[in-house]
């Protein structure tokens, strides 16, 4: 699965929202100032040959929707994140932000909590 730039990320997670829709549904969830509407069109027809938007036609006009997952894509960028940044270690990932400053005791804690959930579950 490739990679989405900036621009596609954006478009995909508005039709991840939205789940379906023509190209004048996409354009009111970017902020302003709003791209022009051949350029969410370029994008989205980029996205299709890329493999993670299809479409339904309704004449001239067409209906997409996302052929990939968000939580699919989350995962397969994830794990090429983990691997480009730390090594493909998640060790090395959590102690990089348990060494932010602008991590909490308490994010600490419920992280924690959540991977001691975690083990107990994968050990019955």
């Amino acid at each position: 699965m490739k990679e989405l730039t900036k621009a596609e990320e954006q478009v995909m997670q508005i039709l991840w929202k939205i789940n379906k829709g023509f190209v004048k549904d996409v354009i009111p969830y970017f902020p302003e100032p709003r791209p022009a509407y051949n350029t969410v069109s370029t994008i989205i027809r980029i996205l299709e040959t890329k493999g993670f938007v299809s479409h339904n036609s309704y004449g001239k006009t067409h209906e997409y929707y996302p052929l990939i997952s968000k939580e699919e894509y989350t995962r397969v960028y994830f794990k090429g994140f983990l691997k480009k940044y730390f090594s493909d270690s998640f060790k090395q990932m959590v102690s990089f932000f348990a060494k932010q400053e602008n991590m909490s005791v308490k994010e600490m804690e419920e992280l924690m909590q959540m991977l001691e959930k975690e083990i107990d579950s994968k050990k019955k």
